[in-house]
């Protein structure tokens, strides 16, 4: 495997992606879910955060201690999935820059298709962590990492809830320089390029659409 590929192996994330699969979890808890797993999954994605040390004042002491160092953060979630997991990072930092790609895939070819695109102007000199429950076929992922790093942008993580070997080999193979945290590694793609045994469409179980 790819030591920038992450297979996260906590059993809470395992436990809530078991309770996610299941048919009968309703859009509250599926939402739900899907915040609460983000946030596990970015306390891990984010350990290497620089720090800086600063002077603080305690109720009994003056003291040097650390905290981020610049901030410079952005989540970029892939629209509409993508948004059931920015809450749960941005409870982790909520002054992170926040930017959107929108994305469909073509029935037919499974290929990715931009219709939207907003990032923070200082995009480039963030590090950035792209959001997507489901990393399927991989082209999704591969744009989004693209439209970035046309911005200038290089230092780029990709977080992902459930992965198909067949997503994994291309966004690594196509982006070899970033980082891929994934929650759990399913067995492969169906005929129809969706994620087996998979969750089924989490954008229209995030948003109780179908």
């Amino acid at each position: 495997m790819n030591p920038n590929v992450i297979i996260m192996d906590h059993p809470l994330i395992t436990h809530k992606i078991t309770i996610m699969r299941q048919t009968e979890t309703g859009t509250k808890q599926f939402r739900e879910l899907a915040r609460e797993i983000a946030t596990l999954m970015g306390y891990e994605s984010m350990r290497d955060l620089p720090l800086e040390d600063v002077e603080i004042e305690t109720p009994l002491t003056k003291t040097v201690q650390k905290e981020l160092s610049g901030k410079k953060l952005a989540f970029v979630p892939i629209l509409r999935a993508g948004l059931g997991m920015l809450d749960g990072v941005l409870d982790l930092v909520p002054s992170a820059k926040v930017g959107h790609i929108g994305l469909y895939r073509d029935h037919e070819t499974l290929e990715p298709h931009e219709y939207y695109c907003k990032l923070p102007d200082d995009i480039d000199k963030r590090q950035v962590i792209v959001l997507d429950p489901m990393l399927a076929t991989g082209g999704s992922g591969a744009a989004a990492v693209t439209f970035i790093k046309q911005r200038g942008c290089r230092n780029i993580k990709f977080m992902s809830i459930i992965a198909a070997p067949e997503g994994i080999k291309r966004l690594s193979e196509e982006h070899p320089d970033i980082q891929i945290y994934v929650g759990c590694l399913d067995e492969r793609l169906n005929e129809n390029g969706y994620i087996l045994p998979g969750l089924g469409d989490a954008g229209d179980r995030i948003f109780g659409t179908k």
